[in-house]
């Protein structure tokens, strides 16, 4: 089925263009969600005048986009999770994740326009994309730290905790010792 696009869509294409589709796809979610129009003649006319509407939009949205992209400059997250003992996080940063942070700074980010090449699964500096128009693009940096700000949380955390343990039993014997002395 030929639809003509109404919004852009990534893989498909930018408003205004005509583009082949299997049926189920332009009935059961372009045209219902108004991401696109049947190409009819009639809309094919009315297409041509919205398009100079679109591009007026269009260049809007990417100013917007753009100034956007100039105040994430350099910005820098920090986040903090749970680490296992070689620097591995339990689970993953998550674009939601990201996008709160960002929000905390007051920079409002979509979550679907964060991209993350891979999953951050690791302590340390990741380089993120986040693509606020088709032609604008943002790098920021999110720094993964362990909970308690420690690179390797795991293993402070244990070594600590086993030599504190171990004095307390060492002076309960020595108490006990004494006390057998005593009653002796």
């Amino acid at each position: 089925m030929k639809v003509i696009l109404t919004d852009e869509i990534r893989g498909l294409g930018s408003r205004g263009d005509v583009v082949t589709v299997k049926d189920g796809y332009a009935r059961n979610f372009l045209i219902p969600k108004n991401f696109a129009r049947e190409a009819t003649p009639g809309n094919m006319k009315g297409i041509e005048q919205e398009k100079k509407k679109w591009a007026q939009l269009a260049q809007a949205e990417k100013t917007v986009a753009q100034k956007a992209a100039d105040s994430m400059k350099g910005t820098k997250l920090t986040i903090q999770k749970r680490v296992g003992e070689q620097g591995h996080l339990f689970g993953s940063v998550t674009a939601n994740e990201i996008a709160d942070a960002l929000a905390a700074k007051g920079i409002e980010v979509d979550k679907r326009r964060i991209e993350l090449d891979h999953a951050i699964k690791n302590v340390g500096v990741h380089d993120i994309d986040v693509r606020l128009h088709r032609e604008v693009t943002a790098h920021i940096q999110v720094e993964v730290v362990a909970i308690g700000g420690e690179k390797n949380a795991y293993a402070q955390t244990s070594a600590p905790a086993a030599a504190p343990a171990a004095a307390p039993e060492a002076e309960t014997e020595a108490d006990t010792e004494s006390e057998e002395e005593d009653s002796e």
